[in-house]
């Protein structure tokens, strides 16, 4: 196990509906590099994905203060994340990180959360296809690559980047908050 993460706390914002993969492999590199994951949801027991890989929730979302982590992951899956836009306290748990300056990363359709928080102006990102025009409609930039940094922003498409996105997650974890990482 790295220590490059030691006394780093994350939170994973997800509801059910979730990519399995998009939490699971982000959540195994980023313990794997020493941190605490912690799952945030405005559910309040379990959540099951879309392939049904089932994890307990550890905070409420209601409950939950971003200046309790250092981090943000926001998987995706289209239910889950059409949920979490529309709960106006996931929104608010999201935006708080950008206007600390710390890291999120955002993967697959994880983005119309950002979008919501409407925190993507200016920003270069990527993301499912699907939401190029949606993204660019909120002002960012979107390019079709498979990670893209962007001042503590890490995004990425789909599973098959998760080896890029979780390198660079736990980098951009590690480096903590980032000036140009605002709402």
């Amino acid at each position: 196990m790295s220590a490059a993460l030691n006394g780093k706390q994350v939170a994973f914002l997800l509801t059910d509906g979730y990519e399995d993969s998009e939490l699971t492999s982000p959540w195994e590199a980023v313990t794997g590099a020493g941190a605490t994951a912690r799952l945030v949801s405005p559910a309040t027991q379990d959540v099951t994905g879309k392939n049904g890989h089932v994890q307990p929730v550890d905070v409420a979302v209601a409950e939950a203060s971003s200046d309790d982590y250092h981090a943000l992951v926001l998987p995706g899956g289209v239910v889950n994340a059409d949920d979490l836009r529309m709960d106006e306290t996931s929104v608010a748990f999201a935006k708080a990180f950008f206007a600390q300056g710390k890291p999120v990363g955002v993967i697959c359709h994880g983005a119309w959360i950002l979008i919501e928080a409407d925190v993507v102006r200016g920003r270069e990102v990527t993301s499912y296809p699907s939401l190029k025009t949606d993204l660019r409609n909120a002002g960012a930039s979107w390019v079709d690559e498979e990670v893209v940094v962007d001042q503590g922003l890490v995004s990425s498409r789909t599973p098959d980047d998760l080896p890029a996105f979780n390198a660079k997650l736990v980098e951009e974890i590690g480096e903590g908050e980032h000036e140009g990482q605002h709402a």
